[in-house]
């Protein structure tokens, strides 16, 4: 793939996340000897346009007409491209053919995809041929999952530095969060919604932490849909709502790496209110809440937060790593941008950046498989997100 046109093309750059996502290079590699070689792509030639002058992109940045009802420029485009970063979303709605042409031209692909079923398809149809191919199926690149995929393979990191061996117990706590949901994660629950009513063999992969590792069931899984107090953190924990999608991720990375973390390992994710009765009560708040997470108007797909409002986001995360003996370790992820937004579009161009250096060879897989240190750096370094222990 050295001699393509292209490094990375942005598709779906005419929308909101997609214009964010063609911000963060310019903002980032502009003038810079490392830049990539970078296009936006989209269906209407017009408003790429419209949207190369708003982000103040040079005037000679390639532009690329692609539409996702048209299999053929989907095609055409992979082929000028090392890399294909999408977001253009639901993808059990328009990513098919996307997919597809990244697999039979041997393209690297990430999204910001949060629809297990779907990406549980694209697994069945697809690993073996992108394994054939090099073709790096990269899904979850942005807030889900990146920050509690990486966050747990740098935890067992430090675990193995320190006690010899990785922790057969984790447990993902979102500690602060400020930020929005985005319109395309509503409408992704809507579509994941819609498909399971029309096909229901797409629950049982839903529910279980293990829906995307086919052939591998690990032991029983604390599911964390119960508020409840936690003594060691002084605090009351309630669901959290992505965490259905990043324990299948964090499962699907062990997997694939032949289980660094044991087939044993035991993982859940949740979120931290404050301790005593107000903590209870707003636990039990969240629970409640997460049966109709988005209320009555949910967002719509190409809205979002003012700029203002994504440099005010920010979200920390602590994991906990339980060892046989009783000893723990804590291990932090810290963002500084709004988790839906900001942080997201960073997080998938730097996951564009890292698939470029990477020579772990393709299939379906998760950027904790594909990427895990080298994204890190690139996002300490580019995106204003910390990985660190905390003990």
């Amino acid at each position: 793939m050295a001699d393509r046109e292209f490094d990375i093309v942005v598709y779906g750059a005419t929308g909101y996340t997609g214009r964010l996502v063609a911000e963060h290079f310019v903002r980032e590699y502009g003038g810079r000897p490392d830049a990539p070689k970078w296009a936006m792509a989209g269906r209407s030639l017009t408003k790429l346009q419209d949207v190369r002058a708003a982000i103040a992109a040079p005037a000679d940045t390639p532009l690329i007409v692609a539409d996702a009802d048209d299999p053929a420029s989907l095609e055409a485009m992979c082929r000028r491209t090392r890399v294909v970063l999408t977001t253009v979303g639901p993808y059990q709605l328009y990513g098919d053919a996307l997919v597809a042409a990244c697999v039979r031209t041997g393209t690297d692909y990430a999204d910001l995809c949060g629809e297990p079923g779907w990406m549980r398809e694209q697994i069945d149809l697809h690993h073996e041929a992108a394994k054939a191919s090099g073709a790096r199926i990269c899904f979850s690149s942005g807030f889900d999952s990146i920050p509690f995929d990486l966050g747990v393979l740098m935890l067992q990191k430090e675990a193995v530095k320190r006690f010899g061996r990785p922790a057969p117990r984790v447990r993902g706590r979102v500690r602060a969060m400020k930020g929005t949901f985005s319109g395309g994660t509503a409408a992704s629950l809507s579509a994941t919604v819609k498909a399971v009513a029309k096909n229901p063999r797409l629950v049982p992969i839903l529910q279980s932490p293990f829906g995307l590792t086919p052939g591998f069931e690990g032991p029983d899984q604390p599911m964390g849909l119960v508020p409840h107090y936690e003594d060691d953190l002084g605090k009351w924990a309630a669901p959290f709502i992505m965490a259905t999608i990043n324990t299948k991720n964090v499962h699907r990375t062990n997997f694939l790496a032949g289980f660094p973390y044991g087939e044993d390992f035991r993982y859940d994710e949740m979120m931290l209110t404050s301790p005593g009765e107000a903590g209870q009560a707003a636990a039990n708040a969240v629970a409640d809440m997460l049966k109709n997470p988005f209320g009555a108007k949910p967002p719509k797909p190409g809205e979002g937060p003012s700029r203002e409002e994504r440099e005010n986001g920010f979200y920390d995360v602590l994991f906990i790593g339980e060892m046989p003996d009783g000893e723990r370790l804590h291990f932090g992820v810290k963002g500084r941008y709004d988790p839906g937004y900001g942080s997201t579009s960073r997080m998938l161009g730097e996951t564009g950046m890292a698939l470029l250096g990477s020579e772990v060879p393709g299939g379906v897989g998760t950027p904790g498989y594909f990427l895990g240190e080298a994204l890190v750096k690139r996002l300490e370094e580019h995106a204003a997100i910390a990985f660190a222990p905390e003990d």
